[in-house]
C-alpha cells in the first residue's frame, strides 16, 4: 500500500471540464471558425454591440463568451489577448470569482418579463470599474415573448457601455427581431480527431497514461462535444490502475461493444454461421450490455465497412478513425461483403434500431435483426436483390466462367446463320446404342427436389455446386415468366453438369426430355430465368437422368423400336440444334434394315406435325387428358360425362 501511495499525485478536486477550460480565445478547440474572425474584431477594435452563439452543448459558447467580455474589459483591451494580470483579468479568469459589471443569467430561470424589465433598469446605469457593462444571457432561447420583446428596444439601441452576448443550442427559436440585431457566430461539433489531441494533452497533465483505443472511445462518447469528453475522461482517469486508462476498462465502463465481438458477428454474416451469429447475442444479452448499443455500434461497423469499400485509403486520409490492426480486419471483410449487401445490411440494423425503442422483449428484437440479417434470399426489396447479385458477382470472380468473358462474347453461341439445319428422321432408323454412364469426373445428376450443397472437389464458383445452390431462385424466377415450362422443369428434372458454356438437365423419362428438346419457347424462358438471376448467358442441354431411370443403361430389346437419342447436344437458345443424325443403311458398320413388325406405340398418341407452332391450344405433352391428370395429378378418373 505505501508503493501505491507514493505514486498518488495531489490533484485538484475540480472536474477536467472546469480544471482546464479555455481562458483565449486560442485555447478554444476546434471552432477556429469563430474564434479567428472575433480575434481580427477585437484587433481592428469593430465590435458589435450584440453577439449570438449558437451549437451544440459543450462545444465552448459560453467559455467564449467569457473569453470575449475578458478581451473586452481588460486593461489593454480591447484586446484579443488578454493580459491575465489586471483585476478583470483575474476576475474572469477561468474558475475566478467573477466581476460585479459582467453578469451571466440563465433564461430558464430568468425569462420572465419581471426579470427583463428589471435588466432593462439596471442596464443603463455605468459600469462600477470596467470598461463595458455586459450581459451573458445562456440558453437565450427560453426566453419567453414577452420579456424578448421587453428587452428588444435596449438590445436595438443600447447605451455606449452595453454590450450583450446570447448563447444557445436553439437559434431558431429566438425571435427574427433579436436574431437580426446580433453578430450569428455558429459553434460545430468537435471533429474526433481534434478530441482525441486534446484528450490525450489533458492525460499528460495529469500524468496518466492512456492505450489509443481507449483514446478513440472517449472521443466516440464525446460525440463532439469536449464537456462530455471531457467528462468521461474524468470518469476513467478516476477508476484507472498503475497501468493507466485501458481499453478493456473504457469498454466496460462506457458500454460499447468490444471491436472482436464485432468482427466475430460480421465474419460470421458473411460466411452465413448463424451459429457463431446467436453465441454473439448470448455474450452481449449475459454481459449485461444494452442491446440498442450492440445494433448502434454494428450500424457504425458497417458504415465504416461501406466507406472503406468505397475508399480503400479511407483510413490513411481520414475517413476512418481506427487503429492499423483494425483496419487489415476490416479490409477482409469488405472482400466477402459486396456494395450492396453492405448496404442492405446497414439498413436492416438501422431499421431494428428505431423498431427496438421503447420494446420490452429486447432480446427477442435483437434476435430477429440478427435473422434478417443472414438471410438476403427472403429480402424481397431491392436491397435484398442487390445484395444477392452481390454474393452471385463475387462467387463468379472466384472462378469458373467468368461474367466478363461471358459478355465480352468469349464464350457466346454461334448465329441463327452458322446453326446447322436439323436433319430428317429416316423411316426405319438404326437402333441407338446404349447410353453410357457417367465418366467419373463428371458429377452424378441428382434429383430436381434434392439439390446438394458444393462439395470440395467442386469447383469454388461458376460450378454445378453454385447453379444447384441458386436453382431455386431460378426457377422461381421461370415460373413468373411463364408456368408451363416451371412446372415441367421444376418436377421432372435436375441440373447434372454446368461447364464450357452448357448446362445439362437430367429429365426423368425420355418422353419428358423430347418434349422440353422441341420447345423452343422452354428453353428460351429457362435462359432468361438463368441470365437474369445467374448472370450467365447459358447454352441448354437435355439428357435422360440414368439414376432415375435404371432400365436406360441396358441394350434395348430385339424387337423394341430405338430410344431416341438423349445426349444428342446442345439445343435451344441462341445455339439451337436437334437430335443426332443415325448413319445411313448402306454406311460401313450400320446394322441391316429392320423387318420386324411395326413396334408398340410410345407415349405420343397425337400427331401434331401439321398444327400451327403459334396454336395455343396444340397439345404438347404427348399425354391423353387422362394419362395427364393421372400423371401430373396422381388423380384416378372414375367417369367421364359428356356435355352438350
Amino acid at each position: 500500500m505505501s508503493a501505491w501511495t507514493t505514486k498518488v499525485r495531489k490533484v485538484s478536486s475540480l472536474a477536467l471540464y472546469r480544471t482546464y477550460r479555455p481562458g483565449t480565445f486560442a485555447d478554444v478547440v476546434g471552432q477556429e471558425h469563430v474564434t479567428e474572425p472575433l480575434i481580427r474584431a477585437l484587433s481592428n477594435d469593430r465590435v458589435h454591440h450584440a453577439y449570438l452563439f449558437s451549437g451544440p452543448r459543450g462545444c465552448g459558447k459560453t467559455s467564449s463568451a467569457r473569453i470575449l467580455a475578458r478581451s473586452l474589459n481588460c486593461a489593454e483591451g480591447p484586446t484579443p489577448e488578454p493580459c491575465g494580470t489586471c483585476q478583470s483579468c483575474t476576475d474572469l479568469a477561468p474558475n475566478g470569482p467573477g466581476n460585479i459589471d459582467v453578469v451571466e443569467l440563465d433564461a430558464a430561470t430568468h425569462g420572465l418579463v419581471d426579470d427583463a424589465r428589471d435588466l432593462r433598469e439596471k442596464a443603463h446605469f455605468a459600469p462600477v470599474s470596467s470598461r463595458f457593462k455586459i450581459y451573458i444571457i445562456d440558453e437565450a432561447h427560453q426566453l419567453g415573448p414577452g420579456a424578448a420583446n421587453a428587452l428588444l428596444k435596449l438590445i436595438e439601441e443600447p447605451p455606449a457601455h452595453l454590450k450583450f452576448i446570447f448563447a444557445t443550442t436553439a437559434p431558431d427559436k429566438i425571435i427574427g427581431t433579436i436574431r437580426s440585431r446580433t453578430h450569428h457566430y455558429p459553434f460545430r461539433l468537435i471533429p474526433a480527431k481534434v478530441l482525441q489531441q486534446n484528450l490525450a494533452w489533458i492525460c499528460e497533465q495529469e500524468g496518466v497514461p492512456i492505450e489509443p483505443a481507449a483514446l478513440a472511445l472517449v472521443a466516440r462518447a464525446g460525440a463532439g462535444s469536449a464537456r462530455d469528453a471531457q467528462s468521461v475522461l474524468g470518469q476513467l482517469i478516476a477508476g484507472a490502475g498503475e497501468d493507466g486508462v485501458s481499453y478493456e476498462l473504457a469498454v466496460g465502463l462506457l458500454g460499447f461493444t468490444d471491436a472482436a465481438l464485432l468482427d466475430q458477428v460480421v465474419e460470421a454474416i458473411a460466411a452465413g454461421d448463424g451459429g457463431s451469429v446467436f453465441a454473439a447475442i448470448d455474450r452481449v444479452m449475459d454481459s449485461g450490455h444494452d442491446p440498442r448499443r450492440f445494433l448502434t455500434d454494428l450500424l457504425e461497423r458497417f458504415r465504416d465497412l461501406i466507406v472503406l469499400r468505397a475508399a480503400p485509403n479511407a483510413a490513411e486520409t481520414g475517413l476512418l478513425d481506427v487503429p492499423p490492426d483494425q483496419v487489415e480486419r476490416m479490409i477482409g471483410q469488405t472482400s466477402r461483403l459486396g456494395p450492396s449487401d453492405l448496404i442492405r445490411l446497414a439498413a436492416v440494423v438501422d431499421e431494428g434500431i428505431t423498431a427496438m425503442k421503447g420494446a420490452t422483449p429486447t432480446r427477442l428484437q435483437l434476435e430477429l435483426v440478427c435473422a434478417r440479417l443472414l438471410l438476403p434470399g427472403a429480402d424481397d426489396s431491392v436491397s435484398g436483390v442487390q445484395a444477392r447479385l452481390d454474393r452471385v458477382e463475387r462467387r463468379l470472380a472466384g472462378g469458373g466462367e467468368p461474367a466478363a468473358a461471358a459478355e465480352a462474347g468469349e464464350s457466346q453461341p454461334p448465329p441463327a446463320s452458322a446453326r446447322p439445319e436439323p436433319t430428317p428422321e429416316p423411316a426405319e432408323p438404326a437402333p441407338a446404342a446404349p447410353e453410357p454412364a457417367p465418366a467419373a469426373p463428371e458429377p452424378a445428376p441428382r434429383p430436381a427436389a434434392d439439390p446438394t450443397p458444393q462439395s470440395a472437389a467442386e469447383p469454388a464458383s461458376g460450378g454445378v455446386a453454385d447453379v444447384r445452390r441458386m436453382w431455386p431462385e431460378v426457377l422461381v424466377r421461370l415460373r413468373e415468366i411463364k408456368r408451363t415450362p416451371w412446372s415441367l422443369i421444376s418436377q421432372e428434372s435436375t441440373v447434372a453438369d454446368v461447364s464450357d458454356g452448357v448446362l445439362t438437365l437430367a429429365f426423368r423419362k425420355p418422353t419428358l426430355r423430347d418434349t422440353f428438346a422441341r420447345r423452343e419457347d422452354f428453353q428460351a424462358c429457362l435462359q432468361q430465368a438463368i441470365k437474369e438471376v445467374l448472370l450467365l448467358d447459358l447454352r441448354i442441354n437435355a439428357i435422360v437422368d440414368p439414376s432415375a431411370d435404371p432400365g436406360r443403361q441396358a441394350p434395348p430389346a430385339a424387337d423394341s423400336p430405338p430410344p431416341p437419342a438423349a445426349d444428342s447436344g446442345p439445343i435451344g437458345g441462341k445455339n439451337g440444334g436437334s437430335a443426332a443424325t443415325p448413319a445411313p443403311p448402306d454406311s460401313p458398320g450400320a446394322p441391316p434394315p429392320r423387318t420386324e413388325a411395326p413396334a408398340a406405340p410410345t407415349a405420343y398418341s397425337a400427331d401434331d406435325s401439321g398444327a400451327d407452332p403459334d396454336d395455343a391450344d396444340l397439345d404438347d405433352s404427348g399425354l391423353t387428358e387422362r394419362q395427364l391428370l393421372e400423371r401430373t395429378l396422381g388423380a384416378t378418373v372414375i367417369e367421364e360425362i359428356e356435355h352438350e
